[in-house]
């Protein structure tokens, strides 16, 4: 009686045991336009993204260069409130700075 007891509570921790998969992950893309000043892209990359200055500008440079750079990749609901927080202050700085997201 005993090993059945054991054996029993073994198959219900194996039968429990599930494979979690990784959330699907989102690259939020700074876009570039004519009138947003690269100092305030810079300022966004840093207090949004939490990038340091030599970083930020690198990005920045890809944007001002390329027409888009990756700010980071996060989970969507992150993704989409770091989009938001950017219109936000863009919006409110009066400057044309727009981003997007897309499937990393």
């Amino acid at each position: 009686m005993g090993n059945t007891r054991h054996e029993d509570e073994g198959l219900a921790i194996a039968d429990s045991r599930q494979k979690t998969e990784e959330p699907p992950m989102y690259k939020v893309l700074l876009l570039n336009d004519d009138y947003t000043t690269m100092d305030f892209v810079i300022m966004v990359l840093e207090v949004v993204f939490h990038k340091d200055d030599q970083e930020a500008t690198q990005i920045m440079l890809k944007v001002h260069q390329a027409g888009h750079g990756v700010a980071g990749v996060f989970t969507r609901d992150m993704a989409e409130t770091k989009v938001a927080i950017v219109h936000d202050l863009a919006h409110k700085n009066e400057h044309p700075l727009k981003c997007s997201i897309e499937k990393a």
